[in-house]
């Protein structure tokens, strides 16, 4: 039997045409987490070998998945080790085009302008940068001549808990924007992340998750990433693996605070989480 065709990357939209296509629905768009990585915080290892990451995104498109995120550098706030763009370049090669070839959109998260360049030669339509255009000085330039769309990120060094966690992640979106006009991003391909468990107290990550409709002042879609993030386990203990019913409740609770793009781990439970609960509020 001939074996099945793998779909398209031109049915794929691109640049201005991905988030109206992802944004258009009445629940928010579900973003999968592909790590092929040794030392992410949840499956660091679990996906290093290219034909399980494949199979790691696979399942998570056959699970809802609208977009795949795909990196190769962790960047958990402890215990992470910083790699070289030939590094994360070396991990991404054997398996970016067979994940793009899967026909949905990839996103590509890295904060290293020569890697995203890469990627976005190779399919990838979005890119993913946790220092929200603030740490490589080409980022904003690449994607602004590329026309793909960006998900900006708020991240700090370090936590601090004295600050108003609410207005440091406002300025240093503002910051971020910013640089993304003058560079000449159109504001219709930016998505906003309050970067949920980076640079913040596990209080600090449960603020942000609470006050999330604060960000709609900025006037553009926000993306949350809570999935089996530590703050879960100040709540209840457990490991990265068994906060799967903290890691729904965040992302209901974004929701309903005005996320528009959900990032996790588990794509088929979160998808029916926020399917179901878009069902009720359909019959008030």
């Amino acid at each position: 039997m001939a074996s099945k065709p793998k779909p398209s990357v031109t049915s794929v939209p691109t640049g201005g045409a991905v988030l109206p296509a992802l944004l258009s629905r009445p629940y928010p768009a579900v973003m999968g987490v592909v790590n092929v990585t040794p030392d992410s915080f949840s499956d660091g290892g679990q996906f290093v070998a290219p034909e399980q990451a494949l199979a790691q995104a696979r399942k998570l498109v056959a699970g809802g998945a609208d977009i795949i995120d795909i990196g190769a550098e962790s960047t958990r706030p402890y215990g992470s080790q910083p790699v070289s763009a030939e590094e994360e370049l070396r991990r991404l090669k054997p398996v970016l085009a067979d994940v793009v070839a899967l026909g949905v959109p990839v996103s590509i998260d890295s904060m290293k302008s020569e890697v995203v360049a890469w990627a976005l030669d190779q399919g990838a339509v979005i890119a993913n940068d946790v220092w929200g255009l603030q740490r490589d000085a080409g980022m904003a330039a690449l994607v602004a001549a590329r026309g793909a769309p960006v998900i900006v990120m708020h991240n700090r060094d370090r936590a601090d808990p004295a600050i108003d966690i609410m207005q440091d992640i406002a300025d240093f979106l503002a910051r971020s924007l910013d640089i993304a006009a003058k560079a000449g991003i159109l504001p219709d391909r930016i998505v906003l992340d309050p970067g949920i468990g980076f640079g913040k107290t596990p209080e600090q990550s449960m603020t942000a998750l609470a006050r999330l409709a604060e960000l709609s002042s900025f006037g553009l879609p926000v993306l949350v990433g809570a999935s089996r993030k530590r703050f879960i386990s100040t709540v209840v203990p457990s490991e990265p693996q068994q906060r799967l019913g903290g890691s729904i409740a965040a992302h209901l609770i974004a929701a309903q605070n005005g996320a528009r793009i959900i990032r996790t781990h588990d794509v088929a439970e979160t998808v029916q989480a926020l399917r179901v609960a878009a069902a009720i509020r359909d019959q008030q």
